[in-house]
């Protein structure tokens, strides 16, 4: 896999150089991979309880975006994956402690048991006052170790918000440490992964796969879950993880709870959204109340896709650390939800047409054609798909499917006359199908259904209406004929149905030699360089591919014929 790195062994240190240099109230400790808070007090007996994090890097932006007023005095990193040695958290104590002692916050991992609490027991020996508050959230474990034997996952980052306050307010190490330790105690966590992530040292995945299948209560370190199931749907995802999390954390009716839906490195921000959409409505249904939630990626395993939720048990003196200011510039903020979620209605929509309540009689002709459009965009799905993110964006298939199940959902009076068929077309099209293509097509047909208004059109009519149509779309999008897009299917389709209709064919012939000119127009533009739309960002790389907007054009013109 290939990564944005100069040299395996330099990467947590230039990694730490580039978050500090955006961070003003962070430094670097000299000598070591150590991110402190610039603001520390020189006089040891002027200072605060000091807390202080780390492990292993890879999981950014933990532990070194924590680290700020309010939250972690310092941040300790060892290289990927591995926990930092004991001398490095020994002089991160140095640095930032003082008098009032030093709460080290250790994520239940054996390398950073020993290594953390090593580098408490030289503290305390040099006077330093030092308490450690193990995280052991990964409920995922809970039919396979005892509680206190779990791993810590990224509930840790609560943990770090708790004590980060209560420092801030002046409490003691002994007050400190007891807020830390209850609210670990309340913490469950558990993640999911769709894919494994790659170690910059190692070069290859840490497990592989299959395409259907997906890790249900791993780790942040790369490695597997406890099983793999069938991929399923996210709803289907978070119901599994919070059931565990919920039973495992005896979290009942009327619980007050903070949540964190958390990605893994991998995951966009659509995703995680998805998720926590479920998650507030799984928690709702169950009468738990949600105080606080935040989403986004906070504690990460490289590049992972998938994500881990954590439920909070919480009280008002909780939720009090959890709203404190802090500077820490990972934390997302208060986590404030909305009471009710707000859906507003829009205002002058166009009004549709009614249809004419005695259709024409070629209208039975006019809505079969339609529908036949609608069934050829469906079944072309995937071949627009497979064209489209080719030299595109890839969602003209699912585009034109919408469009196809808007036109099927016209009502019966939409299709009276010529005209306002083709007005209730556009305006659905306008309405279903995204990107460019929706703009492009209700252009067309509402050009095209003005200039039949009032008409019982004859095969002259329709050529013109299709003239029409195909200049709107070219003035709209400002493209000619050789500029690679859809107008170089329909430019020459028009002028082949004029020229038919000129000649004295019938209506069926005029669209059979129009549809012809359309399907060479298309083939031609994989020959061409792409001077609109996205394929003009790849230049050369497009040829050879033809443009998926004429050819849906070819699709649908067929259809009709």
């Amino acid at each position: 896999m290939k990564k944005l790195v100069n040299a395996p062994l330099e990467v947590v240190r230039e990694m730490l150089e580039g978050f500090v240099a955006l961070a003003p109230g962070q430094a670097l400790l000299e000598g070591e991979t150590v991110v402190v808070r610039a603001d520390v007090p020189a006089a040891l007996g002027a200072r605060r309880v000091a807390i202080l994090s780390g492990g292993g890097s890879g999981h950014e932006p933990a532990h070194a975006g924590y680290v700020g007023a309010g939250m972690l005095h310092a941040a300790v990193a060892g290289d990927v994956f591995t926990s930092p040695s004991a001398d490095a958290v020994l002089a991160a104590i140095r640095a930032v402690a003082g008098t009032a002692g030093a709460l080290l916050i250790v994520k239940n991992y054996t390398g950073d048991r020993l290594n953390f609490g090593l580098a408490a027991e030289l503290a305390r020996a040099e006077g330093i006052p030092t308490e450690v508050v193990v995280v052991a959230d990964d409920v995922a474990l809970r039919d396979t170790v005892e509680p206190a034997r779990r791993r810590g996952i990224a509930g840790v980052v609560l943990v770090h918000k708790v004590a980060g306050a209560a420092a801030a307010a002046g409490a003691s190490l002994a007050e400190v440490a007891r807020e830390a330790t209850e609210a670990a105690s309340a913490l469950g966590s558990m993640g999911v992964a769709l894919g494994p992530c790659t170690v910059p040292a190692a070069g290859r995945p840490g497990f592989t796969l299959g395409e259907g299948e997906v890790e249900l209560g791993l780790g942040i370190h790369g490695e597997q879950g406890v099983r793999r199931v069938a991929h399923q749907p996210a709803d289907a995802l978070v119901d599994t993880l919070l059931s565990t999390i919920v039973e495992d954390r005896d979290i009942g009716k009327g619980e007050r709870v903070a949540l964190m839906v958390n990605g893994l490195g991998g995951t966009p921000p659509m995703e995680l959204a998805i998720m926590t959409r479920r998650a507030l409505a799984f928690l709702a249904e169950r009468g738990v109340k949600v105080e606080r939630a935040w989403q986004g990626t906070f504690l990460s395993a490289l590049e992972m896709p998938g994500c881990s939720l954590t439920l909070l048990k919480v009280d008002d003196a909780r939720l009090a650390r959890l709203d404190a200011a802090t500077q820490a510039p990972a934390w997302p903020g208060r986590g404030t939800l909305v009471a009710q979620r707000r859906v507003v209605s829009t205002r002058g929509a166009l009004p549709t047409i009614q249809g004419h309540p005695k259709p024409q009689p070629q209208m039975a002709k006019v809505k079969a054609g339609a529908l036949a459009v609608a069934d050829a965009w469906d079944a072309a799905e995937a071949k627009l798909t497979e064209l489209d993110s080719a030299a595109g964006d890839g969602d003209l298939g699912l585009s034109l499917a919408r469009g196809a199940a808007a036109i099927r959902a016209l009502p019966e009076g939409a299709w009276g006359t010529p005209s306002g068929a083709l007005m209730e077309l556009g305006q659905a099209l306008r309405r279903n199908i995204g990107g460019s293509s929706g703009p492009f097509y209700a252009t067309a047909l509402l050009r095209a259904s003005r200039y039949l208004t009032n008409k019982v059109p004859d095969a002259a009519d329709w050529a013109k209406a299709f003239q029409v149509a195909v200049e709107a779309v070219s003035e709209l999008g400002g493209a000619r004929p050789g500029d690679r897009t859809m107008v170089d299917a329909l430019h020459p389709a028009a002028e082949a149905m004029a020229r038919a209709v000129r000649e004295g064919k019938s209506l069926g012939e005029a669209w059979a030699e129009a549809t012809r000119a359309a399907e060479q127009g298309a083939e031609a533009t994989a020959g061409m360089t792409a001077r609109l739309g996205r394929a003009s960002y790849l230049g050369e790389r497009a040829k050879g591919i033809p443009d998926a907007g004429a050819a849906a054009v070819v699709i649908w013109m067929k259809a009709l014929g």
